[in-house]
């Protein structure tokens, strides 16, 4: 089969399907009310009464992580080139809310349109931008082919493609191959990146390494969870960004343990539409129950009291690694893929990971030889060995952990700069 008409049937099964896709979105807007707004950017129309600037460099951030990741890139755009203007586009209600916060006056923000010839032919006419950054892992092949028409230059940053995205990818070749082909340059996080890229079809790639090494932990939050490290008086066991199906074997394998002298543990789900169900495991296991929604800057006394913690909030993640001794990485004890692990060690918190880490290898692996993280079969066994690490015999080898994971956070900085420059090579001029 042809490109053009494998991207043809992709487009007409898109556009069936898109009645679908707003359904479900009005559903989740019943506990994310975001969802629910503005609907005629989903379909590629501007928002009511706010006419789009032209000239300005458009970056997509689909979710939260790769809003927070964009972070320092806008940074550095910013730094390189005075006065650049942003249009932020997003997928999710959490990459909305993120977004939010890097935008300046001049800036603007809107939901990416679907990926069907009229809705993303209508956002690019409209906003007429000059230029585009995906960030990692989009590559859209109807919006690809659009931006080529238009004139419109699209690059991939931090750009990551594991092994089993790219097996899976290659029961779409002829489709994605176009696509791919279609990027003015992809910037690989790794070299492994940058050839599992160049096999799926991109032209031009770079290695430049993760921006997420660039993001720095804000101080006001890490303050914070230290000060509450203090106010609780005994250990913390971090269970960070878990996923569906992580959080039941945690609580069989914690309400194993003795239960005097048991560390507080902190859970912080992935998604937000998971808190409640999350919250009812906690209760359904007996332990006593906390949400972070029910304090302010403080936890109140009967938190300090609590079993068990529900990070129930967003953008706070610097602040639960600053609480925690130990953290147990989430997505990595079922075949997930793992989370980004590179806060952590920013933070200066010790982590232990289960064996599926496949999102982020290269980042898993580097932790490891640098000591800044432990690899553990198992939930049980990372639940026992994060307790060992609290003891008193594992205090000095948590205190090693804690100093390499900060120096292996330092040595990988810098990807920012790099891809700063590497976009605003290809952007457009601004129309005057």
């Amino acid at each position: 089969m042809s490109e053009p008409l494998a991207r043809a049937l992709y487009a007409l099964l898109l556009r069936l399907a898109t009645p679908l896709y707003l359904a479900r979105l009005w559903w989740r807007g019943r506990r994310e009310p975001a969802y629910r707004s503005h609907w005629r950017e989903r379909l590629g129309w501007p928002a009511a009464g706010t006419p789009p600037v032209p000239g300005r460099l458009w970056l997509h951030a689909v979710s939260l992580g790769e809003t927070l990741a964009a972070a320092p890139l806008v940074q550095a755009l910013r730094e390189q080139r005075p006065g650049l203007q942003f249009l932020l586009t997003h997928s999710t209600a959490t990459g909305r809310e993120a977004g939010a916060k890097l935008l300046q006056p001049g800036d603007a923000q809107a939901w990416l349109p679907y990926d069907t010839p009229g809705a993303v032919r209508r956002f690019l006419r409209a906003h007429r931008p000059s230029g585009g950054v995906l960030m990692e892992t989009e590559i859209w092949p109807v919006l690809l082919h659009a931006a080529q028409a238009e004139g419109v230059p699209v690059v991939l940053a931090n750009a990551r493609l594991s092994a089993r995205s790219a097996r899976k990818g290659r029961r779409l070749a002829t489709l994605l191959h176009g696509a791919a082909a279609r990027l003015s340059t992809a910037l690989a996080q790794t070299d492994a990146d940058a050839q599992r890229l160049a096999e799926a079809g991109a032209r031009k790639v770079q290695v430049m390494g993760n921006l997420k090494f660039d993001i720095t932990p804000r101080p006001e939050l890490l303050a914070r969870g230290q000060a509450w490290r203090q106010l609780l008086g005994r250990p913390v066991v971090l269970a960070a960004v878990t996923r569906e199906g992580e959080e039941a074997l945690l609580l069989a394998a914690w309400a194993a343990l003795p239960a005097a002298g048991r560390p507080l543990l902190l859970i912080v789900p992935r998604h937000p539409q998971r808190f409640d169900e999350v919250a009812a495991l906690v209760a359904e296991a007996g332990f006593s129950l906390q949400r972070r929604s029910a304090w302010g800057t403080s936890p109140a006394p009967e938190a300090v009291r609590a079993e068990v913690w529900l990070g129930d909030s967003l953008g706070e993640m610097a602040q639960y690694y600053a609480c925690a001794d130990v953290a147990l990485l989430g997505g990595s004890f079922a075949p997930l893929g793992g989370q980004n692990l590179i806060e952590a060690a920013a933070c200066g918190c010790p982590l232990l990971m289960g064996p599926h880490t496949f999102n982020f290898a290269q980042a898993a692996e580097d932790a490891l030889a640098a000591g800044a993280a432990e690899r553990l079969p198992d939930l049980p066994s990372a639940v026992a060995r994060g307790c060992a690490l609290l003891a008193a015999a594992g205090a000095a080898d948590r205190e090693v952990m804690v100093v390499r994971a900060r120096r292996f956070a330092a040595a990988h900085r810098g990807a920012a700069a790099r891809m700063a420059a590497a976009v605003l090579a290809v952007q457009k001029p601004a129309p005057r």
